[in-house]
């Protein structure tokens, strides 16, 4: 296990625990605990490079038209569209190969862009101000998820929303046994209480529509 001092990627403190080292299935990484903003991440030292993480998003199916795929996002979305006006502007951030989020906000009035660092990779969108902004299961793969979300919390109007979709445990005592960390992919691991200091973090308002959803609202 890794016991050198460690800083965390999102609260940026020092001294995360070691919670799990991971064997073959979880790419033999280390797991730590920060006792500070409860995330769980992976070192950064053993983050697959850009090449690697490309080709393991290449495997994902994220077809547009795809029901199936549909009804997935629709978990984040269906719980975030009541609360936006019509004609809302938003951002799918890491929408990944098939864009499906953005068809379906379109096909629902709204105005829609997205964002992905390998896939749709043109910067203009994150100089715009949004309505809302999703991030379903990315959130996950940040290699700096602290500089992410200030970046979100840029680039959020006042009332905005941000929807976030990513695997939480209620305890972390369960994450031996959990398959979230055996995708080598994931590098961050999020709680409601990470959630919540987020929130706090930035004078949003957190809620919790169900276990691997958040709605963040931001300040008037």
């Amino acid at each position: 296990m890794v016991v050198r001092a460690e800083h965390c990627p999102l609260c940026r403190s020092k001294g995360a625990a070691p919670l799990f080292k991971g064997g073959k299935a979880s790419g033999n990484r280390d797991f730590l605990h920060c006792n500070k903003c409860d995330l769980v991440f992976v070192p950064r030292t053993q983050l697959l490079d850009a090449a690697g993480q490309k080709a393991r998003y290449l495997q994902h199916n994220n077809e547009v038209d795809d029901p199936a795929y549909r009804e997935f996002l629709g978990r984040m979305y269906y719980a975030l569209r009541p609360h936006l006006n019509a004609g809302a502007k938003g951002l799918d951030y890491g929408a990944g190969p098939g864009p499906a989020l953005q068809q379906m906000m379109i096909e629902d009035g709204f105005e829609a862009s997205v964002y992905d660092i390998y896939f749709h990779p043109d910067e203009s969108v994150l100089t715009v101000k949004y309505d809302f902004i999703t991030c379903t299961e990315t959130a996950e793969h940040f290699g700096d998820p602290r500089g992410e979300f200030d970046r979100f919390d840029g680039m959020l109007r006042r009332g905005g929303w941000l929807g976030v979709m990513t695997g939480m445990l209620k305890d972390w005592a369960d994450f031996p046994s959990w398959y979230y960390h055996r995708d080598p992919t994931h590098v961050n691991f999020f709680s409601h209480a990470t959630m919540r200091w987020l929130a706090a973090l930035y004078g949003w308002k957190a809620r919790f529509p169900s276990q691997n959803v958040v709605l963040f609202r931001k300040g008037n």
